[in-house]
């Protein structure tokens, strides 16, 4: 029997962000989403990639659907970007709806060995049936899934244990499907990542922008910054504070302004912009460039690790 779900905090209130709902579904997703149910025929265990820091933003309910009659593993990836204790809760989370999790840092190998441990354990019994039916060698078949910018070229790299996908820090690089052989009894099959057709919800797409899925074509820097700097205000203060060292007292003052609170948030990101030396032609703040220092610093960790969406313990 399942238990009961946990809450779970999808970054705050809804009055959090501004009215930001994206459409992006290029046409060799429509192509790929095609393949890869053409392909699941012969896929014995789906190893689905989610972003740590988004668990819930970052995984394609396209993926679950047509997923969900095979053996699944979640991968969190960039684990080492969200908070520690989250990555257990979400594990607890997924293992309460009897599906594998493990939390991975693809830069490292931290957990690799376990995805290729439960890999085994998974078709531990069905191995066993094939070995009495005189059936050896039967390679394990795995699919690799997941959105744009998750980490997917980084695993495959690291359980593979060379650099067979491309691998870049921008949602898109892989474009088309490939066999890696993992050992002799494991391969994995890499597929480009896909989005669905509309995000729709708009904490969604930020989380997204946030992390680097959406590209700055579709949502611009200054509107990603913007809600990120107000996400940071709300809930992680202590540590924005400390990495652009501006203080709470600081922060207080220009959100206590008379004047409509969006303008208040943007002149804290302006505030750093002149503590970070973000200044252009007669002493005014480069905004482009202070956003996207800003954003870049949040992906890379440097503001610390956070995690966006959060189990309520």
């Amino acid at each position: 029997m399942q238990k009961k779900d946990k809450k779970v905090k999808k970054n705050n209130d809804e009055k959090s962000f501004a009215h930001t709902v994206i459409s992006w579904y290029p046409g060799h997703m429509a192509k790929t989403k095609r393949q890869i149910i053409e392909d699941l025929k012969l896929i014995d265990i789906v190893i689905e990639i989610l972003d740590a820091r988004i668990p819930l933003s970052s995984r394609n309910p396209d993926i679950e659907t047509i997923t969900n009659k095979k053996k699944k593993i979640i991968i969190l990836n960039k684990s080492d970007l969200a908070e520690e204790n989250q990555n257990v809760s979400w594990i607890n989370y997924y293992k309460n709806k009897n599906i594998s999790a493990i939390a991975v840092d693809s830069n490292t190998g931290k957990g690799i060995e376990k995805v290729e441990k439960e890999i085994e354990k998974l078709m531990e019994e069905e191995l066993i049936k094939n070995s009495n039916k005189g059936r050896i060698g039967k390679k394990i078949k795995v699919m690799v899934l997941g959105i744009p910018n998750v980490g997917k070229s980084s695993f495959i790299n690291r359980i593979s244990k060379r650099a067979t996908a491309n691998v870049a820090n921008k949602p898109g690089v892989t474009r088309q499907k490939q066999w890696v052989r993992i050992n002799e009894k494991i391969e994995l099959l890499d597929t480009p990542g896909i989005l669905w057709p509309k995000l729709g919800n708009e904490k969604t797409s930020l989380n997204l922008a946030f992390t680097g899925t959406i590209k700055e074509t579709i949502l611009n820097n200054t509107e990603i910054a913007y809600n990120l700097i107000k996400y940071l205000i709300e809930n992680e203060q202590e540590k924005l504070c400390q990495r652009y060292n501006i203080t709470k007292e600081e922060i207080k003052e220009k959100l206590s302004q008379n004047q409509p609170e969006n303008v208040n948030i943007y002149d804290v990101l302006l505030e750093i912009g002149k503590k970070r030396g973000c200044l252009a032609s007669g002493g005014r703040v480069d905004e482009e460039k202070i956003s996207k220092i800003l954003i870049d610093e949040f992906k890379s960790g440097k503001i610390g690790r956070i995690t966006l969406e959060k189990i309520m313990i």
